[in-house]
């Protein structure tokens, strides 16, 4: 669905990303993993429209596109959650999924359609929250990542990026939205994840690709692979497995 070849950015005297490549396929969880400065948040910002790379060329179906804006991406049908999650705290969750895309007739929202079309995304995703009408601050953090995440299907995109979703949470709250991830990958959804917890990405993926000082270091099956395969291409170890 989504591909990216020989990706390559530079910032003055540091490279960020050297000729990395990764591929993205429907109903697939890829797990993107490395150290920090291993350009991770670089290639996300690529993929995202938020950084034009200097060379490289990326594909959707096997065509040619070309992703400069945030904008862009989202008419590609390619959503990101961000690890700050973006979310307006003092605004309830239906306002949160529908904010910058509010249901209108004639300047007026449409509060109940806005609000019934909540109930059913959220329902449809298995997320639980009592009263959507509450404001975001008085939601858990997986309940928050959650509605982030609903939030970024408003759009129906085929390609969803989630950048640490489960940062900061509570074993319960992870286990919520590790279930998440798998019914986005159960919907058809094409989904990247990039974390630092491995335990995580081993229970939630199907691949995991390792980036290496702004490299490509491993390519994984996550069910043939071993933790200590993917920790020393993340170290730059021995490799016996899983390197393209």
């Amino acid at each position: 669905m989504l591909s990216a070849q020989a990706i390559s950015k530079r910032y003055g005297a540091v490279q960020a990303l050297d000729g990395v490549h990764i591929d993205l396929v429907p109903g697939e969880v890829v797990a993107l993993v490395g150290d920090n400065g291993a350009g991770k948040s670089t290639l996300v910002k690529v993929l995202s429209g938020v950084v034009t790379p200097d060379d490289g060329e990326i594909t959707q179906d096997g065509r040619p596109v070309r992703i400069t804006t945030p904008h862009e991406a989202q008419r590609l049908g390619i959503s990101t959650v961000h690890q700050d999650l973006a979310l307006c705290e003092n605004l309830d969750v239906v306002a949160n999924l529908f904010l910058g895309g509010e249901r209108q007739r004639w300047s007026v929202l449409r509060h109940i359609r806005m609000e019934r079309s909540a109930r059913d995304l959220l329902g449809s995703l298995d997320v639980r929250i009592r009263d959507i009408r509450v404001p975001v601050a008085m939601l858990s953090g997986g309940q928050r990542q959650s509605v982030a995440i609903a939030r970024a299907l408003v759009g129906e995109p085929r390609v969803v990026i989630l950048d640490e979703p489960t940062a900061a949470l509570g074993v319960e709250q992870t286990a919520q939205v590790l279930g998440l991830i798998r019914r986005l990958r159960d919907r058809g959804l094409a989904v990247l994840v990039i974390s630092h917890n491995l335990a995580d990405v081993r229970a939630v993926s199907d691949r995991i690709v390792v980036l290496r000082l702004g490299r490509n270091a491993g390519d994984f099956r996550t069910a043939d692979s071993t933790p200590e395969a993917v920790v020393a291409a993340i170290t730059g170890g021995v490799i016996k497995e899983g390197i393209r």
